[in-house]
């Protein structure tokens, strides 16, 4: 049997993108080419794969059944054909996707920078931002390095705690709540709120610690980054519960201060995640600990 594993990377990229086009424009061939490789996997497999549904392809049975086992091989075909070689980091020349939340990219993305620039030059660093859906980009390849709050549950993506922080209250200075003691829970469930979320989430867990003790909040609007939820207590009353290693250096600026949160939740964790295809990869470990350095050195007390 005449095998071209070229026909591996097509139906990896069909099964992946669910059309002719968008595997085409992955792959970078044109879409009458992916079309003639779709044709031979079906001859090949004696299978459809894609079927039109209306506008849109669906995947056959069998192409669903096969798709994990598409990808993983092809992977494994590409570590074969492209063994690891010794790391030259004056020379080095790569591009790295780097999803981070937002706060870290502010606090720790230049330190990154700088360390990758002063060890190797030609190395290119990309900040995408978070997005509201949780997507696949670890496993497809298109993102290199993940940091967030998230400990991924999939068994392929590695991943390792890198840090830790204790929630505070950033209020605008002369609050109310800043001109006396400590901060009661009932104060603080009576003060109207800012929600950090990406999804738009109105609640999270200080209303389940607020529950226990018979209190809730009132979340007047939430926002979808530190940054931005932080302009909305600048000038108004509102309350917002951010990390305190990602804030801190921020509310000075924006003349802001930090009270301590009256609740006792456990520490908002900071997590490094990867891909497992890339724990041999000699550059992709150096870029990791770089991160590694540059997420923890400003670690709150």
């Amino acid at each position: 049997m005449q095998l071209d594993l070229n026909l591996l990377a097509a139906l990896d990229a069909l099964l992946e993108e669910g059309s002719v086009t968008g595997a085409a424009a992955r792959l970078h061939v044109t879409a009458p080419a992916m079309s003639r490789s779709l044709g031979r996997i079906r001859r090949t497999t004696g299978d459809q794969i894609l079927v039109r549904t209306g506008r849109t392809m669906t995947p056959t049975p069998y192409a669903i059944a096969v798709r994990e086992q598409v990808h993983e091989l092809l992977h494994q075909v590409q570590g074969v054909l492209a063994p690891s070689r010794e790391l030259d980091l004056a020379t080095l020349e790569r591009t790295f996707t780097l999803r981070w939340h937002d706060s870290l990219v502010a606090l720790s993305g230049p330190a990154l920078l700088a360390a990758v620039r002063a060890e190797a030059p030609g190395v290119r660093l990309r900040f995408v931002a978070e997005s509201s859906l949780d997507k696949p980009e670890l496993r497809r390849g298109e993102v290199d390095l993940e940091a967030n709050a998230n400990r991924p549950s999939a068994p392929d993506i590695r991943a390792e705690s890198v840090g830790a922080t204790r929630l505070v209250i950033a209020v605008r200075k002369g609050h109310p709540l800043a001109r006396g003691g400590a901060v009661t829970a009932a104060q603080y469930a009576a003060a109207e709120h800012v929600n950090v979320s990406r999804r738009g989430n109105l609640t999270n867990a200080i209303d389940d610690a607020l529950g226990t003790l018979g209190l809730t909040r009132r979340v007047v609007a939430t926002a979808p980054t530190e940054a931005a939820a932080l302009e909305f207590a600048r000038g108004s009353d509102l309350l917002v519960s951010v990390p305190e290693a990602t804030t801190r250096y921020a509310v000075a600026d924006l003349g802001l201060v930090l009270l301590p949160l009256p609740l006792e939740l456990p520490s908002a964790s900071v997590c490094l995640s990867w891909h497992q295809r890339y724990d041999t990869d000699h550059a992709h470990t150096w870029l990791r600990g770089l991160a590694r350095t540059a997420l923890t050195m400003r670690e709150a007390p």
